[in-house]
């Protein structure tokens, strides 16, 4: 017979496994929320577009929305909470955004904190750094665009400005910006 879960706050750790500087956030989640709606809060969070495939994995299986088109043994995403994956303080999830580019996110489950009704969950308390950009090629992909608009004398800088739709600071990180989105999005 299964245990009833008793409800509680997740304080997990959101890591670009490969960024360096290191980008990440913090989130307060409940521990049911179940994993396409953690999927959401990650994309809100890191600020991703939710323009690609993703998946979970620990060490034994892949969570995901099943597709027929690939050939991966994936466990359906709609079928699993957090609380079934992460269960003690420093258990860990990989998930992965953008199979192309491969986007890999080290989920750290920090604390394990006494549910409270009057917490609007989710809410981001903390990260570093702006997300990448969408399509820029991965980790690899990210480092040479950093490099190239660094350089105003690059000869691509010009036209990697034009495409990135001007600016761009990868150490822009705002928290209340998130939080009115996660507000919009994921309650």
């Amino acid at each position: 017979m299964a245990t009833k879960q008793l409800k509680s706050i997740y304080q997990i750790k959101i890591s670009l496994i490969g960024a360096k500087p290191p980008i990440w956030r913090t989130v307060l989640v409940p521990s049911d929320l179940g994993l396409g709606a953690f999927h959401d809060v990650i994309q809100v969070a890191m600020g991703w577009t939710d323009s690609h495939l993703h998946q979970f994995f620990d060490n034994e299986k892949s969570y995901g929305i099943p597709d027929d088109d690939f050939e991966l043994e994936t466990e359906d995403e709609a079928d699993y909470k957090l609380f079934q994956l992460l269960q003690k303080e420093k258990d860990t999830l990989t998930y992965e955004y953008d199979f192309g580019d491969s986007w890999e996110h080290k989920i750290l489950l920090e604390k394990i904190l006494p549910f409270d009704n009057h917490t609007l969950l989710p809410v981001c308390i903390k990260g570093k750094r702006a997300c990448p950009p969408e399509d820029c090629g991965g980790i690899w992909g990210y480092e040479e665009l950093l490099e190239i608009i660094s350089d105003p004398e690059h000869p691509e800088h010009e036209s990697m400005l034009e495409w990135l739709g001007g600016d761009f600071d990868p150490d822009e990180f705002d928290l209340e910006e998130i939080n009115e989105d996660l507000a919009e999005y994921c309650r």
